[in-house]
């Protein structure tokens, strides 16, 4: 597949976010600084508990025209992030609105791809496409890039651009051998920290925007190397276990698996324990360390 190809993701949603306090609202709700998010700019973000527990991860885009922010998150848990959000509101004039009805969110993965949509390889770079936006993931840039576009005519458009349909297994594997998490099926609620998951390397996070919710606990983890465990690819030799699957080490607790698909799984890992053999089930798991990988 030289162009690539795409893949709607049907398990996303999008969380329109406008209003003249939209932005400074968020700004002080998410890990990342809302204050980038452009005609040419998008982000990958969090929202944690006070704590600093992961909730929600989304992707934030600029609405074309300007008008708005929108959020692609987790299609099944929009309405919990919304909720969330709405309750630290008060008195400032945003107003979220769930606009998955009129929008659809793809992934274009796969060798060539970024070259076909003339987009450079540099996590976060927008540009208009098809009545909605096209983006660099700003996670990695080996995992192709991202669209929002209405939802009627979404395929013709990427159709158009020379990206032929490709099945979701084939983009979920290319993001679990890149070590990349999908929201709640890798990262679990309201008790992950979002470093064990791969949230500072992976752009996520910028420590210089100033406070978010949960950043005085994420920055004491950061700066005192309190991360014990990562989330790390794992080749599966044996019968793919289901996810949350135990994974021991020698007998004693070494972790446990997340998402997997076709022999490659993600699995949330003890670091102390990551040479001595690793089961989970009947399975064997072998760590692959992504290149991006800070351990």
């Amino acid at each position: 597949m030289s162009a690539g190809g795409y893949t709607i993701l049907e398990a996303r949603g999008l969380l329109r976010a406008a209003g003249p306090d939209a932005r400074s609202f968020l700004q002080g709700m998410v890990s990342n600084d809302v204050t980038k998010v452009g005609p040419e700019c998008a982000v990958w973000s969090a929202f944690l508990t006070p704590q600093g527990k992961f909730l929600h991860e989304f992707f934030m885009t600029e609405e074309p025209g300007g008008e708005a922010l929108l959020l692609d998150c987790e299609a099944a848990r929009l309405d919990d992030l919304r909720s969330r959000l709405t309750r630290y509101k008060l008195r400032a004039n945003v107003e979220l609105t769930d606009v998955t009805a009129d929008r659809r969110v793809a992934a274009i993965f796969g060798a060539g791809a970024l070259e076909t949509l003339g987009l450079p390889a540099e996590p976060g770079v927008t540009t208009p496409f098809g009545g909605g936006v096209i983006y660099v993931d700003p996670r990695l840039a080996g995992l192709g890039a991202r669209t929002v576009l209405p939802r009627a005519g979404a395929e013709e458009a990427l159709e158009g651009a020379g990206i032929a349909a490709a099945g979701l297994a084939g983009y979920d594997k290319l993001r679990i051998e890149l070590g990349v998490p999908d929201g709640s099926r890798d990262l679990e609620i309201e008790r992950s920290p979002l470093l064990e998951n791969g949230f500072d390397e992976l752009h996520g996070i910028d420590w210089d925007k100033g406070c978010f919710m949960g950043q005085e606990l994420t920055a004491r983890t950061k700066y005192r190397a309190l991360i014990k465990k990562r989330l790390l690819p794992v080749a599966i030799e044996g019968p793919a276990p289901e996810p949350g699957t135990q994974v021991t080490a020698e007998g004693k607790d070494a972790g446990v698996l997340r998402s997997s698909v076709d022999g490659m799984g993600l699995a949330l890992l003890r670091l102390d324990r990551l040479d001595a053999p690793l089961l989970a089930g009947e399975a064997r798991l072998t760590p692959k360390k992504p290149d991006w990988l800070a351990i």
